[in-house]
């Protein structure tokens, strides 16, 4: 067996899928299908009850998300995304949306991911000002 350390995580073991070739001395392993095997050790960390920091860690980069960005989906910040990954101690409600979002994208779901993109884009306009008219037909957003 072969322990896969490069996906970022200790306790990751491949049965098989791999090939390991010597070139000048050195010992080289190849993955065979490497996206595939993330989507399969993603979906299996999606669908435990809890995550680790280095699963928290392996999740975001396979949606392709800085700390940033997964801080600005989850009403976060960068600072408390980094505790996390380092800690393991993501609050139980985030952990879930994580795990969700993970198997939505997954499956295809754009639609979870535009959604949350709205919302973050949202959040940029907290300090607009909101100016309402009282009308015949009642109390309305102002053009």
């Amino acid at each position: 067996m072969y322990h896969y350390t490069e996906s970022g995580l200790r306790n990751v073991w491949l049965a098989n899928g791999y090939t390991v070739r010597k070139f000048e001395g050195e010992e080289s392993v190849a993955i065979n299908d490497a996206d595939e095997l993330h989507r399969a050790i993603g979906r299996a960390l999606a669908c435990k009850p809890c995550l680790t920091g280095l699963e928290v860690r392996f999740l975001r980069k396979e949606l392709g998300l800085s700390q940033k960005r997964l801080a600005d989906m989850l009403g976060s910040t960068e600072q408390t995304v980094s505790l996390w990954e380092r800690k393991g101690r993501m609050p139980k409600g985030l952990d879930r949306i994580l795990r969700a979002l993970y198997l939505e994208h997954l499956d295809g779901n754009v639609q979870i991911q535009a959604m949350i993109d709205r919302l973050i884009d949202l959040d940029k306009h907290e300090e607009e000002k909101l100016v309402f008219e009282d009308t015949q037909a009642g109390w309305k957003m102002a053009a």
